[in-house]
């Protein structure tokens, strides 16, 4: 972890307050305020970014599929693609349909027919552009209705969509574009992000680093959700440190599990499973309590690798079980017992 990030003398809450404010005088959140607007100024995925920048280059974009977890670049990168081609102007020729919207057939049908049939003044050899985002929830009907109008209108049209799950994206669709897949991102990659905004923002943040690896630990490579865990840090506490990051995030804290997998380790089952009823009792749903075991174990170095993936592999099915409904402190004891058991 880099040693820059700083404990920087500033004025609370309050004075940030008024300088994340736009021209109407409303508090942006920081995610749009330090949104890029450039495709150079993206971080991570640079493969797929450089792929993009080339096409924004030439001029010649074909239809994308952009696919990858939430909070990674995906829409961002595509309205950076299209400022990059079409300039500072370029909303008139782009059109960007979410998934609060009714995306059925009948969007597909009209909205998204009648922009395709609008006449729009571009430079020669660029395209209007229709961004789809979640475009997985997308219903299977618009997904048909949609593959045709993407061939009738090729001339003058091109499509980007953004994903969780491209398999979730009828087969024909998927064939007619280039697919970019997009990772999460490292924790040097956020925290870099952080350290930038934190200097823009004059944010007090403890000096030996906790605060910000914290922040990366909730975040787990979701640079929207570290950018809003420190907003949100900073105004409730006007400091950032680990013990309020996990306030404010509401995550049973890592230390407690890197105790109970000692105590599993050394085989003493009664004192893991206090450590995790004390968590359950705290008010913690079982899966957020798997999700941070999960986390702590996969960078946990004090044991050997084939213990660490026998753990992995049991917390995984008791994961499983919560996920199907069995939320109750009798799975997470019963993981317990059989850690201790692996740990022999």
């Amino acid at each position: 972890m880099s040693s820059s990030a700083m404990e920087i003398d500033s004025q609370p809450a309050k004075a940030a307050a008024t300088s994340a404010t736009n021209e109407d005088g409303y508090i942006l959140p920081w995610v749009e305020k330090y949104r890029p607007e450039y495709l150079k100024d993206i971080v991570g995925n640079e493969d797929a970014v450089s792929r993009l920048e080339t096409i924004a280059r030439d001029g010649n974009l074909p239809n994308i599929i952009l696919t990858g977890m939430p909070g990674i670049g995906k829409t961002t990168s595509i309205l950076c693609l299209a400022h990059d081609l079409l300039g500072s102007s370029y909303k008139d020729a782009v059109l960007e349909l979410n998934a609060s919207d009714d995306r059925g057939i009948e969007v597909v049908r009209s909205r998204i027919k009648a922009f395709a049939q609008k006449k729009v003044t571009l430079p020669p050899g660029k395209h209007k552009i229709v961004i789809l985002d979640e475009a997985d929830s997308m219903t299977g009907g618009a997904q048909q209705a949609l593959r045709r109008t993407m061939e009738i209108y090729s001339n003058t049209t091109r499509f980007a969509l953004a994903c969780n799950q491209s398999s979730k994206i009828i087969e024909p669709i998927q064939s007619r574009c280039a697919v970019l897949r997009y990772t999460k991102l490292t924790d040097a990659q956020v925290l870099s992000r952080l350290e930038e905004i934190c200097r823009m923002e004059n944010v007090s943040v403890q000096s030996n680093d906790e605060g910000l690896e914290a922040l990366i630990f909730t975040a787990d490579g979701d640079m929207r959700q570290a950018i809003n865990n420190l907003q949100s840090t900073h105004y409730g506490f006007g400091y950032v440190n680990a013990e309020n990051v996990f306030k404010i995030c509401d995550q049973p804290h890592p230390v407690v599990v890197q105790h109970m997998l000692e105590h599993c380790g050394k085989g003493k089952v009664d004192d893991a499973v206090t450590l995790v009823e004390q968590l359950y009792d705290q008010g913690y749903s079982s899966l957020d309590i798997i999700t941070t075991i999960f986390r702590v174990t996969r960078n946990y170095n004090e044991m050997s690798e084939q213990i660490r993936l026998d753990y992995l592999k049991e917390i995984g099915f008791t994961h499983m079980r919560i996920l199907e409904g069995h939320q109750s402190i009798i799975q997470l004891s019963g993981m317990i017992a059989k850690l201790c058991d692996l740990a022999k």
